[in-house]
């Protein structure tokens, strides 16, 4: 028998996004906390979450095949509080109004207030665990069905937002980007997390049962082993912390913030979003449902 997803890239690619978006804006928090005078990677990150977020939505509406032919089922949702989903709608509907705000307010060269910056952090954190527990949900599926998912997604969002507001800052800021030493440290220190949690959530599936076991193998060695080991593992994981462990405690300062090791660093947050995005790709393609007995009668 074989078994077609019920979801696939274009959910994928939605949970990546939202994901990347709320952990752009909570990077732009933690400047503020502690790098408040980078100012330019500040606006970097309140623009990428509204535009990331917003893309992610227009993702899921076109994959539901409802979002502009029938709206109305979205407004649905709002009235069965006891679902995940009405709480995803609620939190990335107020998040989208927090990121749109404070990027108003960057274009109108006025300060985004600290309250309006520290709920728009607060909403991030829910944005991201939500885009873990809406997997979840689904008990039929043990990949998905698991604690861990939800952290290990609100751990990749918070890696790939600040990869984006990095990355996108070293091409023209690259002055700026010398000067945020503990968000670079900060940002380290995720990759390594999030493969513990990786393998921690592989080892509990396996476990567990007859189609955890087959969907980790599908991982590992399978039809996904090619993706998972050098797309996500290699180059998502691995390949950046060895990069940055160089980067950041073994050359020169003077090479640090030389141009040549500000497109390395490029390549590293570049290949933490292609590992943040086959996190979520594999974990959604390679999920198998547990067998459901049918009565006879």
């Amino acid at each position: 028998m074989t078994y077609e997803p019920i979801w696939g890239s274009i959910i994928a690619w939605y949970l990546f996004l939202a994901g990347l978006g709320a952990g752009a804006f909570a990077t732009s928090a933690f400047l503020s906390w502690r790098h408040p005078e980078a100012v330019t990677m500040r606006k970097i990150g309140h623009l990428i979450a509204p535009i990331a977020v917003g893309i992610g939505l227009v993702l899921l509406m076109v994959d539901a095949e409802a979002g502009f032919a029938n709206p109305q089922r979205f407004f649905l949702l709002l009235g069965n509080f006891g679902s995940v989903m009405s709480w995803g709608v609620v939190f990335l509907s107020v998040f989208m109004v927090v990121a749109l705000a404070a990027l108003v307010l960057d274009f109108l060269k006025r300060p985004v207030p600290g309250w309006l910056e520290n709920a728009g952090a607060v909403l991030a954190l829910c944005v991201a665990v939500y885009t873990g527990a809406l997997l979840g949900v689904c008990q039929t599926f043990p990949l998905w069905n698991n604690a861990l998912l939800p952290i290990l997604f609100l751990v990749s969002a918070l890696s790939t937002g600040a990869a984006s507001v990095l990355a996108t800052s070293i091409i023209r800021h690259g002055e700026e980007f010398n000067r945020v030493g503990v968000l670079k440290k900060f940002h380290f220190c995720l990759p390594i997390i999030e493969l513990l949690l990786v393998m921690s959530l592989l080892f509990i599936t396996q476990s567990n049962s007859e189609a955890g076991w087959a969907s980790v193998m599908a991982l590992v060695s399978g039809k996904y082993a090619l993706a998972f080991w050098l797309g996500l593992v290699f180059v998502g994981l691995v390949g950046p912390t060895i990069l940055e462990v160089w980067l950041l405690f073994f050359s020169a300062k003077e090479f640090e913030e030389s141009r040549l090791a500000h497109w390395l660093s490029f390549l590293s947050d570049a290949g933490v979003m292609v590992g943040g995005f086959l996190l979520r790709y594999l974990i959604v393609v390679a999920a198998l449902p547990l067998p459901v007995a049918v009565p006879l009668f």
